[in-house]
Formats: structure tokens, sequence, C-alpha cells
């Protein structure tokens, strides 16, 4: 069996998925884009040119979300979504709501990170934007610590940017009490921790030289 993920190292959605194939205790080999991120040879693969991407002995697959639940249903242990259809309706709900509103909108201060860009007013609605969305994903997290699922694997990430972005530009720290708590229990598991620590350097680094 052969497991190769086209990646880059700071890419959110990239590192979503490494915390399932770590998870799932997998061996993976990690490759960037043939001819870069964009570039017509990589195309040539994945016609959106969109990362990531896995190569599983010869079955190319793009999107986070269709790969993370192919993993789950190709190496179902441990699982990574519940029994029932009614919870898998809920955590579904929550990774979709994390793609495709609140990480679009921490996507939308990306253009403020140069200094010279700065363009006070705007970021300050930004930001704002991305305030409301934080408070609308809180009340679809689970009360309590459960097993890692799919749902959980975006977010800590996106977290991770939220921080490092507010220091940046310097906002407060945003993260409510039920976020942190959150959070907290999610990066009790080893697979979300060891991703974190690997790509939180990288996340700096990469920022303070832009």
């Amino acid at each position: 069996m052969m497991l190769t993920l086209y990646a880059i190292p700071i890419s959110l959605y990239c590192a979503k998925l490494r915390i399932v194939l770590r998870h799932k205790h997998l061996d993976w080999e990690e490759v960037p884009p043939p001819g870069g991120y964009g570039s017509d040879e990589y195309k040539a693969l994945v016609p959106a040119g969109s990362l990531p991407a896995l190569d599983h002995d010869g079955l190319l697959i793009s999107d986070s979300e269709a790969i993370a639940e192919y993993l789950d249903e190709a190496f179902p242990d441990p699982p990574m979504l519940p029994g029932t259809a009614q919870d898998r309706a809920k955590l579904r709900e929550l990774s979709r709501f994390h793609d495709t509103r609140l990480e679009p909108s921490v996507r939308a201060l990306f253009s403020h990170i140069a200094k010279s860009k700065h363009e006070p007013e705007i970021l300050e609605s930004n930001w704002h934007s991305m305030l409301v969305r934080m408070g609308q994903i809180t009340p679809l997290l689970p009360g309590e610590t459960r097993p890692l699922t799919l749902a959980d694997c975006g977010i800590p990430i996106t977290m991770t940017w939220v921080d490092v972005l507010a220091d940046h530009f310097g906002f407060a720290d945003p993260a409510t009490p039920e976020l942190t708590e959150y959070l907290d229990g999610v990066s009790s598991h080893d697979a979300v921790a060891l991703e974190l620590a690997d790509y939180t350097p990288k996340l700096k680094t990469w920022l303070d030289q832009q």
C-alpha cells in the first residue's frame, strides 16, 4: 500500500489531513505538487490545481473532505465518524460550517498580512466578520470531550491561524471560553498535538517572512 499526499507545509487543509493520517497510524509520503502549486504539470494530475490531493495506489482524490471520508472508510480503525445517522449528520454540519463559513472568513484576512497592504477599516470589518462566524460555530461544538472525529481536524488548525493573526494584527485573543474548552479537548489527542507542534512554528516563520 502506498499513500502519497500532495501538500505544502502551511496549507490548512493539508494539515487537516495529516491529523487524520496520524490518528489512523498510517504511513504516507508527502510531496509538493509537481511543478509547483497551480502549475500546468500539477493540473494535469488534479485539474482544479487544488491542495491537498491523495494518491492511494493509483487512485487520485482531491478535496480534503472527500479524502478524509475516503480514509475513514478505507481504514476504519479507529473510526472517525459515529455510528448513527443523526450523529454523523451533526458532525458533518460542524465540518461543513468550518469549511464553508469559518475558514473563508479567516482566509479573507490573508490579503492584509503584508504590513504595506494594511487597510485598517477593511481589516477591522473582515476581523469582525470572522468573529461573527466564531460565534456561530460555538453552538455546534460538542459539550464534552469525545473520540476524535473528522469534524475536529480542521478547526484547531484554523484557530492556530486566528491566534497568530491576532498577534500579527495587534488584536485581542478572540477565543471564547467554550471554544477554548473544545480546543483543549481536541488537542489532547496525540494526532492533533503532534501536528500543531510541527505546524505552528512553520506558520509563524512564514508569517514573519511576509
